[in-house]
């Protein structure tokens, strides 16, 4: 190794030090929110971009009254028809409901959840990753009807 490329590896290893000192000295002593995002998070992530949506087109279920719109009382199957590569199923209703889903890849797990609206008054959305032709289960709470639309954000 040249004395060049040592001086230029010795420059960028006093680089990382001194970012990592920045980083901890910049950091509050607070215990944070874990539901939060730091907004350079969240410019990594427009720079990378969004997973693509499901084409509701491609979602079929018995309890659907137009493309995209469930209508259900109880409990709905939606199958989503597969969509070539990982893609995020994305669930809105202006009521709560609980989703069920298998979980991407060839991880035997199942996902539950319980979807609440949002305190801002947005609704309750789930987000749903999916790699393959697969059923998702909707549940209803209560004795009441659930209007879940199947939205591409």
């Amino acid at each position: 190794m040249s004395g060049r490329q040592k001086a230029l590896l010795g420059l960028l290893a006093g680089l990382l030090v001194a970012l990592f000192v920045v980083a901890v000295g910049v950091g509050g002593g607070d215990r944070g929110d874990p539901g939060a995002r730091h907004g350079f998070v969240d410019g990594l992530a427009a720079l990378g971009g969004e997973r693509a949506a499901v084409d509701p087109a491609t979602v079929d279920a018995d309890c659907a009254d137009d493309a995209g719109r469930l209508t259900f009382s109880g409990r709905c199957v939606v199958r989503v028809a597969d969509p070539g590569g990982l893609r995020t199923l994305v669930l809105r209703s202006a009521a709560r409901f609980t989703v069920v889903a298998p979980a991407p890849g060839d991880a035997d797990l199942t996902i539950r959840d319980e979807v609440e609206p949002a305190s801002d008054g947005t609704g309750a959305v789930a987000k749903v990753a999916v790699d393959q032709a697969t059923e998702v289960g909707l549940t209803c709470p209560g004795l009441g009807s659930c209007t879940v639309l199947v939205a591409t954000s």
